[in-house]
This record gives C-alpha cells, structure tokens and sequence, in this order.
C-alpha cells in the first residue's frame, strides 16, 4: 500500500492498493499511523458488503450504534442493524431510507453531545449524485494554533455544552424539544480545548455552533464568545474537500477534525453506509 497526501497542511490522504474487505493486520498498522497523521483516509475503489465494513471498522476499536435520538431498549432490539447507519434522500414508497435528505449540514463533530464521542467514522459511497453532496473536513488542530494568543488563553480553561436536540440539518432528534435559550438546552459539557488521546496534541473541540454555550456565562457572553472563536474556524487553509466517487471509503478522526456537507439536488440519488467507533 502507498500514501499519498491529498494537501500540503497534513491533512488528508489517499490510501493506494489497499483493500478493506481483505485487509491484514501488518497493512493496517500503516493505514492507522497514516490516519493518525493525517485525520482522515480515503480508500477507493472499494466493493463492501455491510459486513465487510462493519469487520474493517472493528479493527479501530469497538463500534457504537448509529445516533437515534432518545430510543428504548426495544425499539433498539428492533433496528435491524444498529451499528450500520444509511445516510440517503432516497424515498420508498413515499418513506426515506436515510437520514439527512439532500440539504447541507452544518460543521460537527459526530456525537458531540454524549459524555464520550465517538473516536473515529467511517463513511462509504454507494450512490453520489454529479453535483454537490462534497464533504468538507476542517482541522481543528490547525483552528486552534490559529487563535489570537489573548483568546487561545481564555479558552483554555473553559467549558462548552454541545446541543444533543438537534442533528446536522437543524431537525429535532428523537424525544427532545426546542429550547429557548441555548443555556437551557440539553447536551454534555466538554473542554473548548482538549489533548488529543493518541497524539497529544492540543485541539478546539466545538461540535456545532447551533445552541453551543459556554459554562458559567451569561447567555450573550457566551454568544459574542463563541462568535469570536468561529471566526477563526473553518478557514480555507484548513479545510479539505472530499469530491466523492462510488467505492469511495474515507476514515476521519471525529476528535480532531469536524465536517459538513453540501447540498445536492434531490432528484438525485445519494447513498452512503456509515460506521462509529467508540473511543475507550
């Protein structure tokens, strides 16, 4: 297998001869120090069954189940498979198959809202529309060497409560509620800045803006705050965008980067498979 960087910021990297339905243990030593190094891999050319990514997926760790929203033990026993998310606009008999539909997503990180995010994501094109639909990463390493020194010592001992009511596209998610103020939304409270598990390195950690607020401030503190670190987030130099193909793989580090997507027309079909792992 070869690596092949796809910028020249570290970030992002092409996976060459490299098979995921078959891959050994030697090879995936490589492919993981390789995402590591960059934050996220694309893998292309890939032919998967949900099994085979599921088994590839393993070998980062244990995975999670796909976000539901609040979901009962019983509702859970019935999904057919928990640990296999489809994100798609496609429509059966008048019902989506997916989640997201065709619309963009704002920048997250994936599950930001629980006690502990998941590590990593997988997602895998089975269908893209011609147009649109890209995914966008930014590195939030770079975000955060970025910050005025003033503000990068204000932040880094702060908290910030990541919204869990609602997902990419502004929607409720299952059993919550619209909040009046931000402060009174529901989520978990996690460091502005945190150390990267594996590599050590200081990171932003935002999740969304939507209903973001900073522990202990008064709301429109906390507001002209976060407006102020945002300013300094996904700037072109740190972002790479992803143009997918079908058989297209791509492995991103959910601590160190966040993404979003783009809009795409509806007529259009787009299919894709997607993994968590869980951090331990």
């Amino acid at each position: 297998m070869q690596v092949i960087p796809l910028t020249n910021q570290n970030l992002a990297a092409d996976i060459v001869d490299f098979d995921a339905s078959q891959s050994n243990s030697v090879a995936f030593k490589q492919l993981y120090t390789a995402w590591l190094d960059y934050g996220v891999v694309r893998l292309r050319n890939q032919s998967l069954t949900d099994d085979e990514l599921l088994q590839f997926s393993r070998n980062f760790g244990s995975l999670g189940h796909s976000p539901m929203g609040k979901i009962s033990k019983a509702e859970l026993a019935k999904v057919a498979n928990p640990y296999v998310l489809t994100i798609s606009n496609i429509r059966v008999d008048g019902k989506p198959i997916g989640g997201l539909g065709s619309g963009e997503t704002s920048w997250h990180t994936d599950m930001s809202y629980v006690k502990q995010p998941p590590k990593a994501s997988l997602l895998y094109a089975l269908k893209v529309p011609q147009r649109g639909g890209e995914t966008h990463f930014c590195c939030m390493r770079q975000a955060y060497q970025a910050l005025p020194e003033t503000l990068r010592q204000k932040v880094d001992n702060l908290r910030l409560k990541h919204d869990a009511a609602h997902d990419t596209i502004g929607k409720l998610r299952r059993g919550f509620s619209h909040s009046t103020n931000a402060e009174l939304a529901p989520g978990e409270y996690h460091p502005i800045v945190k150390q990267h598990p594996e590599t050590a390195l200081q990171l932003l950690f935002l999740g969304r803006r939507q209903d973001a607020y900073v522990e202990n401030y008064q709301l429109a503190e906390s507001e002209a705050l976060l407006d102020e670190i945002w300013t300094h987030v996904a700037k072109p130099q740190h972002v790479w965008t992803q143009s997918w193909q079908i058989g297209d793989l791509l492995v991103w580090d959910n601590r160190r980067l966040m993404h979003k997507r783009s809009s795409f027309d509806d007529a259009e079909e787009r299919l894709m498979r997607r993994t968590q792992v869980l951090e331990h």
